[in-house]
């Protein structure tokens, strides 16, 4: 699950991204096998974190997968 992070929330991409002009059809990133095309990677700082990414508006975001 994608989502977007800030100092203080987790919000869903279809908060932010409906009005990005880079956003796809549907008004979600970019995002495809693994990788953000609206943006880039951020240096991972730890391996216990996901990897965090930038999207050109300047949101951080992250793939949170969930373990079933």
């Amino acid at each position: 699950m994608l989502v977007i992070i800030t100092d203080e929330h987790l919000l869903s991409p279809s908060q932010v991204c409906q009005s990005c002009l880079l956003a796809d059809r549907t008004g979600q990133p970019r995002w495809d096998r693994g990788k953000l095309g609206c943006g880039y990677a951020l240096q991972q700082l730890s391996r216990e974190l996901p990897p965090q990414y930038q999207c050109c508006m300047g949101f951080r975001l992250v793939n949170i997968e969930s373990s079933s």
